[in-house]
């Protein structure tokens, strides 16, 4: 596994939801005068994705270098379309993986970098907030619940090189070529010794980075001593995390987990498979109903904070390309954490005492989704996914 190194000298604002994310990546793209690199997995076909390509068609007509990454799925059924308007206004656009030509993995990745000087990553698509993200286009009744970070500092040319080296890997590139771009990524980030947020950019892939992340919130549930607050909308983690959840909240660590529901039934059903066991061992569970939760951050004590692309399923622990984003910063921390709670207010708390009395057919159901889904993911992952 690649080592997790913090760079330091970097100032992060928080984007809460695709009002504060768009307007902050479109005023960059505006400003921009040399290069725009854009990864992301859904690139939606609505009002707010027409108003970030017409920004990236505006500047490649003066004359910046504009290159964009989709992934093959999560661009649907309109990527020859956008890819059209991209080409004549001279934007560059390659789609990461179509047929699987290179196996199951997508990039689920939400990075752009703004002339080596700028950065934003986290887990907002590029899709209007109050559209559902399953192709269906549905009204939300509030915008998505979701995040996103805007980085200045040093952090920001290694998450540069992992943009850059990623559209190359998508070219025709020579096996030297290829080696030697290995050999590129192998080098440690950036570091200095000033003072202001520390961070570090922390990504998954099938390589070097299979379980970067999953160690990284490991590392993290391991060394807390008061509190833990997690969000995801789609929980399905292996018995590590699991694990990590339970022995940190038998320890005293007050731990609550946000959860979304509501989007896909298998997926609720598997996710409170976990809940007895969970619950039996002091872990809090929240289940948010107010619109969709898309959020996969975290706050653990005063001053470890995280905001990405990877979810708490096999797919983004297992098989797909994820970039997350770890701030040590106390300041930072505690507006996420604030966001948080609000969230945990929002949301409806699973009572212990409800799922003793669940019928013997909802308990059949949820041990059915978990050994359909477990299967499903060993399969996928050759074996991995526990």
């Amino acid at each position: 596994m690649a080592k997790l190194v913090f760079s330091d000298n970097n100032q992060c604002q928080l984007l809460h939801t695709g009002e504060h994310f768009f307007s902050s990546l479109i005023e960059a793209i505006d400003h921009a005068q040399q290069e725009i690199l854009l990864e992301t997995y859904i690139y939606a076909n609505d009002a707010t994705a027409q108003t970030v390509t017409q920004a990236l068609c505006n500047a490649a007509k003066r004359g910046v270098c504009v290159q964009v990454i989709i992934d093959w799925i999560g661009g649907a059924n309109h990527t020859q379309q956008l890819q059209t308007q991209f080409q004549q206004a001279g934007v560059q656009c390659r789609l990461f993986n179509p047929w699987f030509k290179r196996g199951l993995a997508r990039t689920h990745r939400k990075l752009a970098v703004v002339d080596q000087a700028l950065a934003f990553i986290g887990g907002i698509n590029i899709i209007d907030d109050y559209l559902s993200d399953d192709g269906k286009n549905t009204p939300l009744p509030h915008p998505r619940w979701d995040f996103a970070v805007r980085v200045s500092g040093n952090l920001v040319l290694n998450i540069h090189k992992e943009v850059s080296a990623q559209w190359l890997k998508m070219g025709k590139l020579q096996l030297l070529q290829r080696l030697k771009l290995a050999v590129t990524l192998r080098l440690p980030p950036v570091s200095t010794s000033s003072h202001s947020s520390q961070a570090a950019l922390v990504i998954r892939d099938n390589l070097r980075n299979r379980s970067t992340i999953q160690k990284a919130y490991l590392k993290a549930l391991g060394s807390a001593k008061h509190t833990a607050i997690l969000a995801n909308p789609y929980f399905a983690p292996g018995r590590k995390i699991r694990n990590g959840l339970i022995k940190a909240a038998q320890r005293g660590v007050d731990v609550s987990l946000l959860l979304g529901v509501g989007d896909f039934h298998l997926q609720d059903a598997v996710a409170q498979s976990y809940y007895p066991k969970l619950l039996a061992s002091g872990v809090k569970i929240y289940e948010y109903h107010r619109t969709k939760l898309h959020a996969k951050v975290a706050v653990i004590d005063h001053d470890w904070a995280t905001v990405g692309s990877s979810n708490f399923d096999g797919l983004s622990l297992f098989v797909n390309q994820e970039a997350n984003i770890i701030v040590v910063d106390q300041a930072f921390a505690g507006q996420l954490k604030q966001h948080l709670q609000q969230g945990l207010q929002d949301a409806v708390r699973v009572d212990p005492n409800c799922l003793v009395r669940l019928s013997w057919h909802r308990r059949f159901k949820h041990r059915v989704a978990y050994w359909f889904y477990r299967t499903i993911m060993r399969i996928a992952t050759l074996g991995q996914y526990r």
